[in-house]
């Protein structure tokens, strides 16, 4: 939709002004609730081994089934929202996060907590997260760059909060009585949702007639199959799926694509040590001597940076210089945040420490505000849920693999700080490899065709995705789903 044009159907009443900012407010806190809410986790982790006899590996299973499902839940909260809408899809977020971690106040093992808070509070969050960020998309039309990066100020403010209150609340009463009341505070995602009415759209158009390949007695598909109702029950369920994984999961795009192929994998092997910071930097303070309410703040202080530094990492992105470089900028902040690491292997001092949190939280700025934009870069947009739904179903794969694989590490050899070798190690290769690869994949087709016309842009090249505006009579409101590390 044009940001010149009236929209129809009453919608113009709502776009942009009034009711709209109470839905990014909504949108804020929910992010702050949701997306924030594993930074804490590490605040308990030593009490949580203590309280289950349990390794550093089995511990660590925790954080990370509950990373891993809030990222990878997206294509089962995109039919949710299809289904019943962004304000019914917040408000079961909500319940279902709510009551995984009440559920877990009363876990008497430590395989418990992975059911409980960790694949059902992580579920409720994945829901709660991503469809308030997918109502934006109605509310704002022409300030719609302006909301999301509003909206992505709650992930900072939660991660500043989180392990304060984390802390505080675990030394008054201990870590049963802080997860029932997390409960009750993640309960507050259904009343966000509630103030996400819904938006009046233009009803659908009546359907057309059969075309001439579609029978009175069969259905056609969207890739042009013809489904019998006389035939095999299975079969035409099994080609039903068939355009609904390729609109939720593109492999068509993986293969074909080699700029997505190279993002996917490098992002892929990229999370498998950004995550783990954040898990292990308390322990390794407390280790260390560093008294634990001074390790809390060390997580405060990352998301304190976060705040400022992400709008700022988004308006340089956004230059006319770094126009088709952005990958390269990316790829920049993912060697810095993996260099960082090392720094915590010099001395476990809290100044020192302090100095790290610092650093680490100027290059994540980088990374969360420049993650999706590299991906809108290479993926056409009409493709970019079904390809952002692949791209986050395989991220999630290795940050549920990471922390437990570096838990197990550290059982080994009893050093905390072999997790920031690991770190650093998959942090440093994977912007090497997107950095040199997509290097090498613009001078192969630059050999290829010399000078590519506007008309004909190379297909794999990568370049910035044109987004001219569209007269909203001829093209129907655009919903982007959009999530962040």
């Amino acid at each position: 939709m044009s940001g010149g044009e009236v929209p129809r159907g009453g919608v113009s009443k709502v776009q942009d002004r009034g009711w709209a900012w109470m839905v990014l407010l909504a949108t804020v806190l929910v992010q702050a609730l949701t997306l924030a809410f594993p930074s804490c986790i590490g605040v308990f982790f030593t009490d949580l081994q203590h309280e289950f006899q349990a390794t550093n590996s089995e511990t660590s299973w925790f954080p990370s089934i509950m990373t891993a499902v809030l990222h990878a839940g997206g294509p089962f909260c995109s039919l949710l929202v299809e289904r019943f809408g962004c304000r019914f899809t917040v408000m079961l977020g909500g319940l279902l996060s709510s009551v995984g971690m009440v559920a877990s106040s009363f876990s008497k093992s430590i395989g418990q907590l992975y059911v409980t808070a960790g694949f059902i509070a992580g579920l409720g969050s994945c829901f709660s997260f991503q469809a308030g960020v997918t109502v934006l998309g109605y509310y704002f039309v022409r300030r719609r760059a302006l909301a999301n990066a509003l909206a992505s100020s709650g992930v900072s403010i939660g991660l500043t909060l989180w392990p304060l209150i984390s802390q505080y609340l675990l030394d008054e009463m201990g870590w049963r009585s802080c997860f029932l009341i997390f409960g009750g505070v993640l309960l507050n995602s259904c009343v966000c949702g509630a103030v996400m009415r819904p938006v009046h759209i233009n009803p659908p158009r009546s359907p057309p007639d059969p075309s001439p390949g579609q029978s009175a007695d069969g259905t056609q598909l969207s890739n042009g199959v013809t489904v019998h109702h006389e035939g095999p029950r299975w079969r035409a369920r099994l080609m039903a799926c068939i355009p609904t994984l390729q609109k939720y999961l593109a492999f068509d795009i993986f293969c074909k694509n080699k700029g997505y192929r190279i993002y996917t994998i490098g992002v892929t092997w990229m999370v498998m040590g950004f995550v783990l910071p954040h898990i292990y930097l308390v322990p390794y303070a407390i280790q260390n001597g560093v008294e634990e309410r001074k390790a809390a703040l060390l997580i405060s202080i990352i998301g304190f940076v976060n705040i400022f530094m992400r709008p700022m990492a988004g308006l340089l992105s956004g230059l006319s210089v770094f126009t088709g470089r952005r990958i390269y900028l990316f790829s920049l902040a993912v060697l810095l945040n993996g260099l960082s690491n090392l720094i915590c292997v010099i001395s476990a001092e809290f100044s020192v420490l302090v100095l790290y949190c610092l650093v680490y939280s100027v290059s994540m700025s980088g990374i969360g505000a420049l993650l999706f934009q590299v991906l809108m870069d290479v993926v056409e947009m009409d493709r970019f849920p079904s390809a952002l739904g692949l791209f986050t179903i395989l991220e999630s794969v290795t940050i549920l693999l990471g922390p437990p694989l570096t838990g197990l590490l550290v059982d080994l050899t009893g050093q905390f700080s072999y997790v920031f070798y690991t770190s650093s190690f998959f942090m440093v290769t994977a912007a090497l490899f997107m950095g040199f690869s997509f290097c090498a994949l613009e001078r192969k087709k630059l050999r290829e065709t010399p000078k590519p016309t506007p008309e004909n842009p190379s297909r794999y090249q990568y370049t910035e995705v044109p987004t001219k505006p569209v007269p909203e009579r001829d093209a129907p409101l655009a919903v982007v789903y959009i999530t962040s590390i």
